[in-house]
Parts: structure tokens; sequence; C-alpha cells
């Protein structure tokens, strides 16, 4: 039970009425069986391509953003994408276990510009080779934290 002046975590119907309210956001969603869908084209800019994106969450887990099109590693022409987890592959858009992500929190105000903000950082690094997004992936930690949503996170990528 949350104590006086908490937030309480948001549910998934929450997040959906979030999405499509939000006259920022574009795009459609569902929730079906504990699982919020949301797909949405985002241009990180407006001379930059638009990238068919899908976010998937479920409750006591990360939502994870999936890029359905066009294909990022045929963009990347052979060179291993900068901060993204594998199988399936997912962007890497903040370190888990420090509270950049909790579900009491929006996801069309945090995940959604997160992810404009990596397809911004993805378009120049095409043309650079310089990944000038910053941030830390989990893998680069000398010592994984004793986190089970790090560790849940590591393990999925």
């Amino acid at each position: 039970m949350k104590g006086r002046g908490q937030q309480h975590d948001l549910t998934l119907s929450q997040q959906l009425l979030f999405l499509k309210a939000n006259p920022a956001i574009g795009g459609v969603g569902t929730v079906r069986a504990n699982r919020l869908t949301w797909q949405v084209p985002i241009q990180p800019t407006p001379l930059a391509r638009s990238y068919l994106t899908t976010v998937t969450y479920q409750p006591d887990q990360t939502p994870d953003v999936q890029i359905n099109d066009p294909d990022l590693e045929l963009l990347a022409d052979g060179r291993p994408l900068p901060h993204v987890y594998r199988n399936p592959l997912r962007l890497c858009l903040y370190l888990p276990g420090t509270r950049e992500w909790e579900a009491r929190k929006r996801i069309d105000q945090t995940v959604i510009p997160w992810t404009y903000i990596w397809l911004y950082y993805f378009e120049d690094w095409l043309w650079s080779d310089d990944w000038k997004g910053e941030g830390q992936h989990p893998r680069d930690e000398p010592k994984p934290v004793g986190n089970r949503a790090l560790r849940r996170a590591v393990a999925r990528s």
C-alpha cells in the first residue's frame, strides 16, 4: 500500500488513455491480455525518415520499444548498432534500475519522447559513425547493480 502523497502505478488502460489523449503523439494502440501495444510513426526531425515504432508494456516490466520499419540493422550497413538490446532487437532508452522509468510515469511523457531523441542520435550516427546520445548501457558497467529490473533487462538483451 502506498503512503500519503505517493503516486500509484498507472494501469494499462490509463497509459493507453494518456497516449490517445496526447495531441503531440500520433498512433494507435490496444490493451489485450494484460499487455499494452502502441504503434506510432516517428520522424525525429523534418528531414529524417519516418520510423514505424511499436511500444509494448506489461505490468511489472519495463516498456519495450522496437522499430518495425525501416530495418535498423540494414541501415547500419554491417556496423554494430549502438544502445540496443538483442533478442529481440529493442532500443536502450534509459538505464534500468535508476528510476528514470517507473510504472507511475506516463509513457507518452517519457518513453515516446526518449524514442524521438534516440532516433535523432541514430540518424546522426548513421552518417558520422559517432554516437552522440551519450548514456550508459547496462553492459558498460564494471559491476552490475544488484537490482531486479536491471538483471531482467540484461538477461533479455
